[in-house]
């Protein structure tokens, strides 16, 4: 029998191989990068453009969208190669980067509307060079790393993700205090590019591994309908869909729900977003080598039962049930991050776990696209039901149901869908959820808690 590449790493190395360091390493500094970029920093500069909400949509919309176009790039991965892949793609984002503080600097020379024409051309190519050159990172790692260790992998690339996030949230926070001038974002954009570019320092370093044959087809188109009906793969993809739909417009619209309805200011909420990337680290200490024993189906039903009591807690606080305090938000944000990392890892683990090997490029390029695309579409949706809700507030079970108390409870409801999803994925060797909860629970809550408790 023909060894792939995947088994020789496994049989070469009795944990990681020294290299993936630099993998971790990688995801802090472009962590970094790529928050300032992609969230509420880039929101706030195109705000002081004058973009409206079509835009800011658009913004936010973008990388999510322009995913889609990993389905034709994935033919192109076994003649480049992995490495060369995504570094060429991460390269090129860099440039645009450095390209969007020179547009923050451009005050004196161009009006806030040829700055924000030009911001968005710059956004639409870094996203889409994102979108083309990330379809080699999932079949790299899973290539790379033995299937018996990929939970280990993931558990600490989220937590070096999250660390890097909580600094770039911290560094945009204090930089962007008061009422920012250009200056400030063109200083907020040039941590961006900088940081970028030394997260490609240590892409280069990652050890590449030769990308597996595929069958050979001809002229023959890659079978794409009969690949995602796979049962065990289309039954993933629900769940993909169902947590992009679910999720889509929580963290949008949580941040709505602060400024509007709690008052809070934009610097608080800054800050307040930023323990959700604490929560996100704590994943690390929950789970642990415990996630490649018990498998990724029993964590998903545990964080869907999370995020449900999560949803609860924001749906009392929009409907003044309780006072949205200090403490309250901080908490639900801080189960929020632990929870999307717990979805994140889980759903990815299984995504390389279920793809087989030969079609590995191809099936991965559809997982990302389902549910990037999904993601992208959701906070529409969402925001079309906050709009025709209105002003309403009628009173109900103890609760003023409100425009955001009625999207907190229709978001508790796509999660409870997710649950009954994640229920019928297939995962032969994966511990029941009712397994997993006892352990966390019964027979080693002491150590749960002082996992889950940020230090």
């Amino acid at each position: 029998m023909r060894e792939t590449a995947e088994d020789k790493v496994a049989t070469t190395h009795a944990g990681l191989a020294p290299g993936m360091r630099n993998a971790f390493l990688f995801g802090f500094f472009n962590a970094l990068s790529y928050q300032i970029v992609l969230s509420s920093p880039m929101i706030l500069y195109a705000k002081s453009l004058g973009a409206s909400a079509t835009v800011l949509g658009v913004i936010a919309g973008m990388m999510p969208f322009l995913v889609i176009f990993q389905i034709p790039a994935a033919s192109y991965i076994p003649r480049i190669g992995f490495k060369r892949f995504v570094l060429g793609g991460w390269s090129i984002r860099v440039l645009f980067i450095f390209a969007m503080a020179l547009v923050a600097l451009s005050e004196s020379l161009l009006d806030a509307r040829n700055r924000l024409a030009l911001l968005l051309f710059l956004l639409f190519g870094f996203n889409l060079s994102r979108g083309i050159s990330s379809c080699a990172w999932l079949p790299w790692i899973a290539a790379l790393v033995p299937a018996q260790l990929r939970g280990a992998y993931l558990t600490r690339d989220a937590f070096m993700n999250n660390l890097g996030s909580l600094g770039a949230f911290l560094f945009a926070a204090l930089a962007l205090a008061g009422e920012p001038r250009a200056w400030q974002f063109a200083l907020v954009f040039s941590f961006s590019a900088v940081t970028g570019a030394i997260s490609l320092a240590f892409l280069k370093r990652i050890p590449d591994v030769p990308v597996p044959d595929e069958p050979r087809r001809g002229n023959a188109p890659v079978p794409w309908l009969e690949m995602m009906r796979h049962r065990p793969f289309a039954r993933l993809l629900r769940v993909a869909v169902g947590w992009s739909v679910a999720y889509g417009g929580v963290t949008a619209f949580t941040v709505a729900f602060l400024k509007s309805a709690a008052g809070m200011s934009e610097g608080k909420i800054l800050l307040v977003s930023a323990v959700m990337f604490l929560g996100g680290m704590a994943s690390l200490g929950l789970l642990g080598s415990r996630f490649d024993r018990v498998g990724s189906k029993p964590v998903l039903g545990v964080a869907c039962v999370g995020w449900l009591a999560v949803m609860a807690g924001w749906t009392a606080l929009a409907g003044h049930a309780f006072p949205a305090t200090v403490p309250s938000v901080l908490l639900l944000q801080l189960l929020m991050g632990l929870l999307a990392a717990m979805v994140n890892m889980a759903n990815a683990r299984l995504a390389m776990a279920i793809a087989p090997v030969m079609a590995r490029n191809h099936f991965l390029a559809i997982y990302s696209v389902v549910a990037n695309v999904t993601l992208g579409l959701s906070p529409i949706g969402w925001g079309i039901l906050i709009d025709a809700w209105g002003t309403r507030a009628p009173t109900a079970f103890g609760l003023e149901w409100n425009r955001f108390t009625v999207f907190f409870a229709a978001a508790a409801l796509a999660f409870g869908i997710m649950l009954a999803l994640s229920r019928r994925l297939e995962e032969p060797a994966a511990a029941s959820l009712e397994e997993l909860l006892r352990e966390l629970l019964i027979e080693s809550p002491q150590r749960f808690w002082l996992r889950l408790w940020p230090r």
